[in-house]
């Protein structure tokens, strides 16, 4: 294999574009006799094995089916990891002034306003979080995605800020300003989950937010703590408590510390707040 297609491929999870062979100095008549022996992924985008496609891989294949071409909105959500979106097709944007398209497993979008938007994240070209955001916020409430994008690091008030301010007067964005600016001071990258996140827009709305969030007490983490009255609550998602015992064990520790412990199921923290 010719080592420059290698190396391009090794980048990009195996796949490969007609249009990147040619700057490499392909010819079509190249690029039409090697590509007859790959898998077609979209028109011009090739994967070079034939193993099934993974979900990054198919993400990866779209931001290849044209130069500056980006995930966006719900796949860029998705990738990021702030929004679930399973639909058999790719969002993506390009630099331009036309209208949504449609394409080839595609729903493509132009933006005349991507400048400093765009970057890469696990190797796939992407809009920033902050962009991510805001596309999010056009069509869907934002308050679960901001969350997530806060408590994964990916971004904080203050570029949270700068990239409204920048996009001001889009649909959604005062939506989406309220939420940043109200929820600025909660310390979500202290969060497990999205459920402790939302116990603590809960709280902080209460005016009860705890004092310290995933700290140990006697030995053992905790989730909320209330250091007076001695309290910690437990937010009990299946993923983190699966071992009834352990659990059990961690009470104990607690209670003889002096801590009263109580358990939230996590699906109750979005259906039941006021439990």
């Amino acid at each position: 294999m010719d080592v420059r297609l290698r190396e391009l491929a090794a980048r990009q999870r195996d796949l490969v574009a007609a249009w990147q062979l040619r700057r490499l100095g392909w010819s079509w008549d190249k690029v039409r006799y090697l590509s007859a022996e790959w898998v077609a992924v979209h028109n011009g985008v090739y994967a070079l094995s034939y193993s099934p496609l993974s979900r990054e891989q198919l993400r990866m294949a779209a931001t290849l089916t044209a130069p500056y071409s980006y995930l966006n909105h719900y796949s860029a959500g998705a990738h990021y990891g702030i929004r679930q979106f399973d639909a058999p097709y790719e969002t993506i944007v390009r630099p331009g002034n036309r209208g949504r398209a449609r394409s080839d497993g595609l729903l493509i979008r132009y933006s005349t306003t991507l400048a400093g938007d765009t970057g890469t994240f696990a190797g796939i070209p992407i809009t920033s979080p902050e962009r991510t955001l805001i596309d999010i916020a056009a069509n869907a409430d934002p308050a679960r995605p901001l969350r997530e994008a806060r408590r994964l690091k990916l971004v904080t008030p203050y570029s949270m800020a700068v990239s409204l301010e920048k996009h001001r007067g889009r649909r959604g964005t005062d939506n989406l300003k309220r939420l940043n600016d109200h929820y600025a001071g909660i310390p979500y990258s202290r969060c497990r989950s999205d459920a402790e996140a939302k116990a603590l827009e809960i709280l902080h709305d209460a005016g009860t937010p705890p004092d310290a969030v995933n700290e140990r007490i006697a030995g053992e983490e905790a989730d909320l703590i209330y250091r007076h009255p001695a309290l910690i609550i437990e937010i009990d998602g299946p993923q983190f408590h699966q071992i009834t015992a352990e659990d059990e064990r961690k009470r104990a520790r607690w209670e003889n510390a002096g801590y009263t412990v109580r358990r939230i199921r996590s699906d109750d923290v979005y259906t039941a707040p006021s439990c």
